[in-house]
């Protein structure tokens, strides 16, 4: 049984993250021919290998441990599903200007609805804790320990790179 609900769960993660790249991989397109401006693009290859080998590690770890749902796993799961509405919420707040990457059109308004009226970076704190919760479910303690070390370094960069960009904004 969790083997079978591991293997599903990481094939929802992986199409749900190939299917945001390909929304961001538009969103960039449109940006791109409305002047869009990019920052911190040195660090992006860097955050783009935090999120692969988060998957990657998530996928060895919890294959090589076979991998055991935590006591209370019903209570990460709905907690996860509740992530995954915050992060479409986002999404779909900032429209066309939702990125992977750090692109903004100078002069244009700061997107301030949705959960971007309430947080400065709420899809920031979505993904914090959904790179806390799908280890923790799985019983991935070294992916777990080391993606949240990571992240935390890359977060500081890198919204640091963020805020700097969003100041060209209106």
């Amino acid at each position: 049984m969790n083997k079978t609900v591991f293997v599903i769960a990481i094939a929802f993660l992986c199409c749900q993250r190939i299917a945001e790249l390909l929304v961001a991989r538009a969103n960039e397109k449109w940006m791109r021919q409305n002047r869009a401006q990019e920052f911190g693009r040195e660090q992006y290859r860097w955050i783009v290998l935090l999120h692969g080998g988060f998957i990657l590690s998530l996928i060895v770890e919890g294959w090589m441990s076979g991998p055991s749902m935590i006591g209370g796993w019903p209570i990460v799961a709905v907690l996860l599903g509740i992530l995954q509405v915050l992060r479409y919420w986002c999404i779909i707040s900032l429209g066309k200007f939702w990125n992977t990457k750090i692109l903004v059109i100078p002069g244009m308004r700061l997107v301030r609805n949705g959960p971007y009226r309430l947080f400065r970076h709420p899809n920031y704190g979505v993904v914090v804790l959904e790179l806390f919760l799908w280890p923790l479910l799985f019983s991935c303690w070294v992916t777990l320990f080391w993606v949240g070390l990571a992240n935390g370094l890359a977060l500081r960069i890198r919204i640091r790179q963020e805020e700097r960009a969003l100041s060209l904004l209106v």
